[in-house]
């Protein structure tokens, strides 16, 4: 199940107040003399000109980035400390005897030790994983590949067609089954096709890439085989969807009876597909692009078994790789990390296995989570965000009543939409019920397979049942935040109060430029592009009067022409489109956050602190929290394939459309960011 999220990076555990006062902190904060490192600022840089810099252009010049990443920022750093709270947390139970077997702190132990001993791993080598490859080799007919198909998920393979379970759009109660096609190794169909010379680079990689993986296999003539792998997924790239279209929500809502899916594309045996991965029949089924399937389902058809072998036999050994041996996951790394990320090493063993046990999907996220609320997070947090929330909900309704462009009807919906947002705060009321996983701490692999297996098993239980409202998609130590349109909710983890987007001690006016902007942000997803085809209900209906909808998607285009100028790399532009949803976050987010801003000092003036004032504290607190350093391969595949614009244009883009920035930093025409009055993209 997919949500909008603001990709964020935080995590240190701090008490909060219930409130945020306007007057100036009690105590000292932990960046700077207000909440703000002006130490990163390039005060030769003019805010205008570009404010990026202006607020974090000595940070850029003199950070290096370590071997191991592909970028950082304010958020890698933040989360590096929760990376580093976990895994105390996991090593606290490496002492300790006395786990109980079956318990959840002895299969957290357990599935982390099974990562971290590298020696048995090695000693292993392939052999973990000659159960998947056997099967794959024994793919003789139709039948045997689209079980092969149907198990994918287990093996950690591809496959061009996917059955999965979503939250039915037009009717939040309900599940209901989607058909996506997909199967591709590389992160975009762009990869596939463009021209450019970066991307042949990039493919002429991955042929040695495929190559290197079927030979530990015991494959030969792999070269010639690679080729044929990378020839299959080109002709499944083709007819595919862009992830801008594959946005639009109305596009992607095709329901339609199981048996008349069966009589639409008869070449494909759904009914099997579906056996195999043991998921029960459903009555209704969203083919999600219609138009990609019967192609794609052509190439699976005129596709040699041979190929096919090869192809899934590739993609087990590579989705594995990081479970076997050193040379093994080395080699794959020599590909997935240096060419595609720009990595120049991998991460430390415990970096990684905190990853993959503390994991949402796949590992054993709630069982961590539910020791790291016990440790870092306070009661008091959860007081603090729920008056944050009702802070910016009260601004947002008054942002709504001045709109000049939207008329009456449709603000009345806006505002029951509003008034229905509901908050989830810190951690879910029930945690994931993790009995029925088996973890044992010599065989990585099998432990690997186990949660894939907990997955499946959680997902097909739902087909036909009432959806659960009090589900968590996130774990509490995530940083990060959602909003779920077909529940109307936002949801924000338990690592998300920390600085530089809340601190108790911090000046007021940074408090709502950081985390009162995320808030506005995830609000602002209900009135994206997209969220706003969703009602106060989570019913994806059109609630808009045409002419309101037609001025609403003038602004959005204009906002989309501003991203599609910002180009990062030579050639390789932002799309306005893909990002739109997450760029309306943003702007609505500052707007948001300033109007609760102003509410707070309740006609007062703020105080001067450091010699700047209220507003420009604020701003300053907005365009650091998306201070951001970039490999080049690392940006190329997050323009490509990522909503979120990279960092720069998340701290530009939206200020040079907001009139406050300006009077606060007085910029004028002239200066590079300078956008006429009329040209500035006012929407929520």
């Amino acid at each position: 199940m997919k949500f909008s999220s603001l990709s964020l990076a935080l995590a240190l555990g701090l008490a909060s107040t219930a409130s945020i006062a306007a007057d100036a902190p009690a105590g000292k904060p932990e960046l700077g003399e207000f909440g703000v490192d002006l130490s990163a600022r390039d005060t030769s840089v003019k805010p205008g000109d570009d404010f990026n810099r202006y607020v974090s252009g000595t940070w850029l010049k003199t950070y290096q980035l370590k071997d191991y990443e592909t970028s950082f920022g304010s958020f890698n750093a933040l989360r590096d400390r929760s990376e580093e709270q976990v895994h105390g947390l996991i090593e606290a139970l490496r002492t300790k005897g006395d786990l109980a077997p079956g318990s959840n702190d002895r299969k957290v132990r357990d599935f982390y030790a099974s990562y971290m001993d590298r020696d048995a791993r090695d000693a292993k080598g392939i052999a973990p994983l000659q159960p998947v490859l056997k099967r794959i080799d024994a793919i003789r007919s139709k039948n045997d590949l689209v079980n092969a198909f149907a198990n994918a998920d287990l093996d950690a393979s591809a496959s061009p067609v996917r059955l999965g379970v979503d939250l039915d759009r037009k009717n939040p109660d309900a599940y209901l089954v989607s058909l996506n096609v997909g199967g591709l190794g590389l992160p975009d169909k762009d990869y596939y096709t463009n021209p450019d010379a970066r991307f042949v680079k990039i493919r002429e990689a991955y042929v040695a890439h495929i190559a290197r993986m079927l030979a530990f296999t015991g494959a030969k003539d792999v070269q010639a085989r690679a080729r044929k792998v990378l020839e299959l997924e080109t002709a499944l790239a083709r007819p595919q969807w862009e992830r801008a279209k594959r946005r639009d929500r109305d596009k992607t809502y095709n329901v339609s009876t199981f048996s008349e899916l069966q009589k639409q594309f008869p070449s494909y045996d759904f009914a099997a597909h579906l056996k195999a991965q043991e998921m029960p029949q459903p009555d209704r089924v969203n083919v999600v692009t219609p138009d990609a399937v019967q192609p794609v389902l052509d190439v699976v058809n005129a596709t040699p078994l041979p190929v096919w072998r090869d192809y899934l036999a590739f993609h087990a050994v590579d989705g594995n790789a990081e479970l076997l041996s050193r040379e093994i996951d080395n080699a794959s790394f020599e590909f997935n990390g240096k060419v595609l990320a720009g990595q120049k090493a991998q991460k430390d063993d415990w970096k990684r296995a905190v990853a993959i046990v503390g994991a949402k999907d796949g590992g054993l996220g709630d069982a961590v989570g539910e020791l790291y609320v016990a440790r870092y997070f306070k009661p008091e947090s959860k007081a603090a965000m729920d008056s944050l929330v009702e802070n910016l909900r009260a601004a947002l309704r008054q942002n709504i009543q001045q709109l000049d462009w939207m008329g009456e009807a449709t603000k009345a919906e806006a505002y029951r939409k509003l008034s229905t947002f509901r908050p989830k705060i810190g951690y879910p009321t029930k945690w994931t019920d993790y009995s029925s996983v088996t973890i044992v701490p010599d065989d990585l692999v099998a432990n690997a397979i186990e949660m894939r297996r907990f997955e499946r098993r959680d997902e097909n239980r739902r087909v036909g049942q009432k959806t659960d409202r009090d589900e968590w998609r996130m774990t509490p130590q995530t940083v990060n935040a959602y909003y779920n349109s077909t529940f109307n909710e936002i949801v924000f983890p338990a690592a998300i109060l920390q600085p530089p987007f809340f601190d108790v001690n911090a000046d007021a006016a940074v408090n709502y430029g950081g985390i009162g902007a995320v808030i506005g942000h995830e609000m602002g997803h209900g009135f994206d592009d997209q969220g706003s085809k969703s009602d106060a209900d989570g019913i994806q209906r059109n609630w808009w009067t045409d002419a309101d909808r037609a001025r609403f998607e003038e602004r959005t285009k204009a906002l989309g022409a501003q991203y599609d100028s910002y180009c990062p790399l030579e050639g390789q532009c932002v799309n306005g489109a893909l990002t739109m949803g997450e760029n309306i976050g943003d702007l609505g987010g500052i707007s948001m956050a300033y109007t609760a801003y102003q509410l707070s000092l309740h006609g007062k003036p703020a105080p001067v602190i450091g010699g700047l004032n209220g507003d420009q504290r604020f701003f300053l607190a907005f365009g650091q929290i998306w201070k951001g350093k970039y490999r080049d391969e690392s940006l190329l595949n997050l323009i490509k394939t990522n909503p979120h614009s990279p960092g720069m244009y998340r701290a530009n883009g939206p200020v040079r459309n907001f009139d406050p920035w300006y009077r606060a930093f007085d910029v004028k025409p002239g200066d590079a960011l300078y956008l006429p009055p009329e040209k500035r993209v006012r929407i929520w």
